[in-house]
C-alpha cells in the first residue's frame, strides 16, 4: 500500500513537470487564451416549443379525445381530465370535492381497489387520482401493448365508480385530521386569509373546510356532486407517447355511452382590490409568515408573459432582486418567494416569505424598495437576459415528457388559449425589453394597492407595522385583528 502511495505521488510530480515544460516551450499561448480553454462554453439560446402533431376529435356524447405520438420509450401516459372540482363547490360543500377524489380510489361497479392495484401494476403503472381547483385528474403510465387496457380502467374509475359508504367515515376523519395539521402552521393561515380577504365570496376564497362541514358530508352528497358536475361534456382523454392509435381509438369508445353530463363552465371571480392589512396572533412565534399581493392578470391576457418574466426578476426566481436582498444580502429569511397565481380569468401577484419576527417591518420596507426600484427604472439587458434564459429553459424543460406535455395541454384548455400561447412562448420572452419590465411594474404591481396579511408574534409585529404604514403613507390602510 505504502509503494502505490509513493508512485502517485512521483506519477503527480512528472505529470506537474511536464505541464510546466509545456507551457514554457508554448509563448504563443497567451494568458487571455489559456483563459479561454479553461471557460466552458456559454449555453445556447433555448429553442423554441414546437407542438408535437396531434388527433383531437370528440365522440357524439361530447367527451375529447387528444392523442399525441411522441418518443421513442415503449410506454405513454393516459390521463383522463375533467374540468371540475373546488370550484364548484358551494358555500356548504367546501372540501366535498377532495373527499369525492379519495372515494373514487375505492374501486368501481365491477372491480376492487385492490384489484384495480393489481391490474395496473401488470401494464407497467400505478393509478393516480387528485381534485384540484378546476379539474379532476386521472391517469397512470404504462407500457406501450397495454395502453388499451389502461384507457379502459381509467374510463372505468371515472364512470362507473362505486362511491362506496363504507368508506366515508374513514376518509373523513383522516381529512380532518390533516385539516388540523395544516391550520396549526402559519403558512397555510396566511394562505387563508390572503385569499378570503380577495375573494370572499367565491370558491378560490374557500381554501380549507372545518370540521364542522366535513362532519357532515354524508354518501348521497358526495354522489350528488358527482352527478352534477361528472360528464363526458367535461372530459377529455389524453393519450401521449408510444401507442397503437386504431387500438387507442377503439378503448376510447368505452366511454361513448357516458353520459353527457353538464357543459364546461367555471364561475369567473371578481377579486376584490382594496388595500387591506390583516394580523393573525402567533404568540412567541420566532417567525412572521407575510404575504402581500394584488389582483394581476391571467394567461389570456397579451402581457401576461411579460408580467411572468418581470415576476421572476423581481421575486420568482433563486436571483430575483427581493430574493438577493431579504435573503443573501439580509438574512431575514430563508425561502422567499413571489408568484402569479393563474385562476380563471384572474391572476393575483403576491410574495411570501418566513422572516424573523424582529425584523418583519424592515422586510416589508425591503420588499416595497425593490417594488418601487423596479417601477422607477428598468432592469440592464444583462440581468434581463439571464432571467429570459432561465424562463425560456424552464419552459422547454417543462416539455421533456408525456405528462408535461398533458399538463401544457390541459392549462391551455383551463384557460381557453390556444396552441400559440405554447409555440410562441419562447419568442414572446425574448421580446420582452428592459422598458416592457419596468412598464409592467408600473402597470400592474404596485405596493400601494396591496393586501397584506401577516401571522405573529402581534405583541412584537404590531409596533413594525405601524412604523411600515407611516413610512408607506399607508395611514388609511385598515388593519383587521383575525382571532
Amino acid at each position: 500500500m505504502k509503494k502505490i502511495f509513493i508512485t502517485l505521488i512521483i506519477s503527480s510530480v512528472i505529470l506537474f513537470a511536464f505541464k510546466l515544460q509545456q507551457d514554457e516551450t508554448n509563448p504563443t499561448d497567451t494568458a487571455s487564451q489559456k483563459a479561454v480553454k479553461e471557460t466552458p462554453p456559454e449555453g445556447g439560446e433555448p429553442k423554441g416549443f414546437t407542438l408535437p402533431e396531434k388527433d383531437v376529435y370528440a365522440l357524439e356524447n361530447g367527451l375529447n379525445v387528444v392523442l399525441i405520438p411522441w418518443g421513442e420509450i415503449p410506454k405513454a401516459q393516459v390521463s383522463i381530465i375533467v374540468k371540475t372540482g373546488s370550484i364548484h363547490e358551494s358555500e356548504s360543500q367546501v372540501g366535498l370535492s377532495d373527499i369525492l377524489g379519495d372515494l373514487l380510489k375505492e374501486g368501481t361497479q365491477t372491480k376492487s381497489s385492490e384489484q384495480i392495484a393489481d391490474e395496473i401494476a401488470g401494464m407497467g403503472g400505478n393509478v393516480n387520482i387528485t381534485a384540484g381547483t378546476h379539474i379532476f385528474s386521472v391517469g397512470s403510465s404504462v407500457l406501450y401493448e397495454r395502453v388499451p387496457d389502461a384507457i379502459n380502467l381509467l374510463s372505468e374509475i371515472v364512470s362507473q365508480p362505486l362511491i362506496p359508504e363504507s368508506e366515508l367515515d374513514r376518509i373523513k376523519k383522516d381529512h380532518i385530521r390533516n385539516l388540523n395539521i395544516q391550520l396549526s402552521k402559519p403558512q397555510p393561515q396566511a394562505q387563508e386569509a390572503f385569499y378570503h380577504d380577495l375573494f370572499p365570496d367565491h370558491p378560490y376564497g374557500r381554501l380549507f373546510s372545518n370540521e364542522e362541514t366535513i362532519n357532515g358530508f354524508t354518501i348521497e352528497n358526495v354522489k350528488n356532486f358527482y352527478d352534477e358536475n361528472f360528464g363526458a361534456k367535461r372530459t377529455t382523454i389524453y393519450v401521449v407517447g408510444k401507442f397503437d392509435k386504431q387500438s387507442v381509438k377503439d378503448a376510447v369508445e368505452a366511454l361513448s355511452e357516458w353520459k353527457e353530463g353538464p357543459e364546461a363552465e367555471y364561475p369567473v371571480a371578481q377579486p376584490n382590490a382594496e388595500p387591506e392589512i390583516s394580523l393573525i396572533d402567533r404568540k412567541d412565534a420566532p417567525q412572521s409568515t407575510l404575504i402581500m399581493g394584488l389582483p394581476v392578470l391571467d394567461p389570456s391576457h397579451p402581457d401576461y408573459v411579460a408580467l411572468d418574466v418581470t415576476n421572476s426578476i423581481l421575486g420568482g426566481s433563486f436571483a430575483s432582486r427581493i430574493t438577493s436582498n431579504i435573503r443573501e444580502d439580509k438574512g431575514y429569511t430563508y425561502s422567499p418567494n413571489s408568484t402569479i397565481d393563474e385562476k380563471y380569468k384572474n391572476g393575483i401577484w403576491y410574495e411570501q416569505a418566513d422572516v424573523t419576527t424582529d425584523v418583519t417591518g424592515a422586510s416589508l420596507r425591503e420588499i416595497a424598495k425593490e417594488i418601487n426600484l423596479l417601477r422607477e427604472e428598468p432592469p440592464s439587458q444583462e440581468e434581463l437576459e439571464g432571467i429570459q434564459n432561465y424562463e425560456a429553459g424552464i419552459f422547454v424543460l417543462q416539455n421533456g415528457t408525456p405528462g408535461g406535455i398533458i399538463n401544457q395541454l390541459v392549462g391551455l384548455d383551463i384557460h381557453d388559449l390556444d396552441d400559440s400561447y405554447l409555440t410562441d412562448r419562447v419568442s414572446k420572452i425574448y421580446a420582452v425589453t428592459p422598458e416592457k419590465v419596468q412598464e409592467m411594474m408600473d402597470k400592474y404591481i404596485d405596493v400601494d394597492k396591496m393586501k397584506l396579511v401577516i401571522v405573529g408574534d402581534l405583541e412584537k409585529v404590531k409596533p413594525q407595522i405601524e412604523g411600515y404604514k407611516h413610512e408607506m403613507e399607508l395611514e388609511n390602510a385598515d388593519v383587521n385583528i383575525i382571532n
